[in-house]
């Protein structure tokens, strides 16, 4: 049972935080819970249908495709495959972790998994419009031409740093 309570003490914490705020009637603590109440009603209703897809993505999509276009030896139009891919990403790291993951088992090269978590950060459409319609397109425009070279290079230096045991120690938890 304590093994059990180890990984849950963060969740534990803030529950006896909230529960003290309440008692001592501080404006913070419904603040707290309505925040962590919204964000658990949004994960409730998005994280299913992206666990559903990410399954059809592993049923459907052959891994030798995933190698060809995104693995060890794919070029460098690999990175501009995970750019689309990231761009297109709904639901920002929420959703790129999950598929990140799906696309390591398949056989993509942790170099453009790493592009591809860095350019969900960065890149994906809605927030591209978002942020052009408020500080400009000549802003936006700047800040991809400079990101998306520095995602590449830190994910190269990334998968050059990780040794082979490290890979192989995150496969084994996904």
């Amino acid at each position: 049972m304590t093994k059990h309570l180890k990984d849950y003490w963060l969740f534990i914490i803030f529950v006896i935080f909230t529960a003290v705020g309440f008692i001592l009637d501080l404006n913070t603590a419904q603040g707290i819970f309505d925040n962590f109440y919204s964000f658990f009603l949004t994960m409730i209703k998005f994280v299913p249908a992206v666990f559903l897809l990410i399954g059809l993505f592993e049923v459907w999509v052959d891994k030798e495709t995933i190698e060809k276009h995104l693995g060890e030896e794919s070029g460098f139009l690999a990175y501009l495959w995970a750019i689309i891919l990231a761009s297109t990403t709904v639901g920002g790291l929420y959703v790129a972790f999950p598929v990140a993951a799906a696309l390591y088992k398949k056989g993509a090269s942790p170099r453009i998994i790493f592009s591809y978590i860095g350019t969900a950060a960065i890149c994906r459409i809605p927030m591209t419009l978002f942020e052009a319609s408020y500080v400009g397109v000549s802003f936006t425009a700047i800040r991809w031409a400079i990101s998306i070279p520095l995602v590449i290079i830190s994910s190269i230096l990334m998968e050059k740093i990780l040794a082979a045991k490290d890979l192989e120690k995150i496969s084994e938890n996904t």
